[in-house]
């Protein structure tokens, strides 16, 4: 009896130092914002010092890169870790059987969505795999998929109720521009219940509207020629400021040392000085403007500071490493890397991502808006058109750079010696295109993907 109750409270000893030991996860999702409109980036003129101090802090990649270039399939992509193909959000709005918006409030409209989040919830996703851990999970900012809580989350800002503006993110979208609150009200529940938690912050920052504090603006107006291009600039130093309130509310309570802090962006901007659009290239297009990001994986006295300016790594990374930072196990079709295996990701070297359209089509047939796909291989970048679907048409009047490929052929560009992709080489290597399409093929070759 004296050996079973040892062993009984041997075993209870292990469960909980495994739980005392398992750290707090924020994520932090930043909202159409270019890929180096920072200062630890090397803009000249943003100031970004909270998210420069935590660059310097981490494991950043600085040729990081999301699945999509479009917030909610990024979105879906990083919560399911699963590419827009397989978890079938392709796009941001959905399209009835008559081409036009299918309504949420609307029963037909109503219906179509719900079979939307039925196959979205159907895939694996880290709230619930955090939750079999025991972790408290809230939700904050943007989200798309009506209730946060049917998805595993147990406490969110948004309600989701398909008749109150749940399409962004309702009343999620009020966390850092109005503060952080609840976010403060979410600790103090962990704290009580003495639970790991994990934080999906998802504020919609700098997304539109430019709305900066004054004296942010007044900035900005002094240094560049666009009261456009001013406030998107104001806006990305008001996100840092919200950042930076975060890690100070992390820091007074003592949490940051078993809090783990990751940052991503859903997908780029390049501002408009001559409107309040994004320009081409940029948003909506598988083009560096569209789809990199830094990455940023943040853990003082447990993730060794390092910046990594070579390895390409994705967005689809980013849940397998919550997973295992969280002693959870992987869900099979996660296919991503640990961001701490560096070994491993120079040995992949590859990174994959589509731009579908802006609408879903159809909720079965998950190609009827494929636009593009598009590798990075090392130094080495293809993108290939579906001809179904190209050119594409314009949204909200925006050409999304097609414009300079009207014929929808293969583009191919040397990253580290043309970051900004103004000379296609397609022409001068066939044998790398071939390649390159090889690999491509082999990761989705653009068919429907089997259910």
């Amino acid at each position: 009896m004296r050996t079973l109750l040892l062993c009984l409270a041997s075993g209870l000893w292990s469960l909980l130092s495994a739980a005392e030991s398992r750290p707090n996860v924020v994520l932090i999702l930043s909202d159409d914002q270019a890929w180096g409109d920072y200062s630890f980036m090397g803009h000249e003129q943003i100031k970004t010092p909270r998210l420069d101090q935590l660059a310097a802090q981490s494991l950043t990649y600085t040729r990081g890169y999301v699945t999509a270039p479009l917030c909610r399939p990024s979105l879906a992509s990083l919560f399911t870790g699963l590419y827009p193909h397989q978890n079938g959000i392709s796009g941001n709005d959905l399209l009835d059987a008559n081409g036009k918006k299918a309504p949420r409030n609307k029963p037909e409209g109503a219906k179509l969505h719900q079979q939307l989040y039925d196959h979205f919830r159907q895939c694996p996703s880290l709230a619930n795999e955090l939750g079999k851990q025991g972790y408290l999970s809230l939700q904050t900012g943007k989200w798309w998929e009506a209730d946060p809580k049917a998805s595993g989350f147990t406490h969110a800002m948004t309600h989701g109720d398909q008749n109150r503006g749940a399409r962004h993110g309702d009343k999620g979208l009020d966390v850092s521009r109005k503060g952080i609150a609840d976010i403060r009200s979410f600790l103090d529940t962990a704290k009580k219940e003495k639970k790991p938690f994990f934080i999906w912050h998802a504020p919609f920052l700098p997304h539109q509207p430019h709305n900066p504090p004054k004296e942010l603006f007044e900035k900005y107006e002094a240094l560049v020629d666009s009261p456009h291009v001013a406030r998107y600039y104001a806006m990305v130093e008001w996100f840092d400021q919200t950042c930076g309130e975060l890690f100070d509310e992390l820091d007074s309570r003592g949490l940051r040392e078993n809090t783990v802090i990751i940052y991503v962006v859903d997908n780029g901007w390049i501002q408009d000085p001559d409107n309040g659009r994004y320009a081409p290239l940029s948003k909506q297009d598988v083009h560096e403007g569209g789809v990199r990001t830094p990455i940023i994986v943040n853990w003082p006295g447990h993730i060794e500071p390092l910046r990594d300016n070579t390895t390409p790594v994705s967005s689809i990374d980013i849940p397998v490493t919550i997973l295992k930072l969280a002693g959870a196990k992987v869900p099979a079709p996660m296919t991503g890397l640990d961001l701490r295996n560096r070994e491993a990701l120079a040995k992949r070297n590859t990174v994959f991502g589509t731009d579908h359209s802006h609408d879903i089509v159809s909720v079965d047939h998950r190609v009827a808006n494929l636009e593009s796909r598009y590798i990075v291989q090392g130094e080495w970048k293809l993108i290939l058109h579906n001809p179904a679907n190209f050119p594409p048409p314009a949204y909200g009047g925006q050409p999304n750079g097609k414009k300079n490929n009207p014929e929808g052929k293969p583009e191919l560009y040397n990253l580290l010696k043309d970051p900004d992709e103004n000379n296609n080489l397609a022409a001068d290597h066939p044998d790398q295109v071939a390649a390159l399409t090889k690999a491509l093929d082999a990761w989705w070759d653009g068919s429907e993907p089997k259910k």
